[in-house]
């Protein structure tokens, strides 16, 4: 069962792979914002988790965040999002991002509970279309 208060923290360190020259989002060698974002997601993902049910997962549907420092090559970053929102099968997180500097990025992110058989079905019946 969904609650607010649900809590998830990842963590990463920043590597050559992770930057806004390696994604194409940038020429810096920096964490790049869709990292950032997919870091987001994941900790998302894994707050809402332990409140599935067999056969559902959630899946993002908006992303509002702001980056607002850089971080380097080499250094960590961490993530936090808790549950501050349930609408049904709409789930509203706050998230943010730091490093040992202070805070990267934060906002709020938004996922949907769906039944995995469905949501499937639906995408993949757009190859026949």
């Amino acid at each position: 069962m969904m609650q607010p208060g649900m809590k998830a923290e990842k963590r990463i360190t920043v590597g050559p792979e992770d930057t806004a020259e390696m994604v194409g989002s940038g020429t810096l060698p920096v964490l790049a914002t869709p990292r950032m974002i997919a870091l987001i997601e994941a900790t998302a993902s894994a707050a809402a988790a332990p409140g599935l049910e067999p056969g559902t997962s959630t899946v993002g549907t908006l992303v509002n965040v702001a980056h607002t420092s850089a971080t380097p090559v080499g250094m960590e970053v961490v993530c936090t999002a808790e549950l501050v929102e349930v609408d049904r099968r709409r789930l509203v997180f706050q998230v943010e991002v730091r490093d040992a500097s202070g805070p990267v990025g934060s906002g709020t992110h938004e996922r949907f509970v769906v039944d995995d058989a469905k949501f499937m079905a639906k995408a993949e019946s757009k190859l026949g279309a």
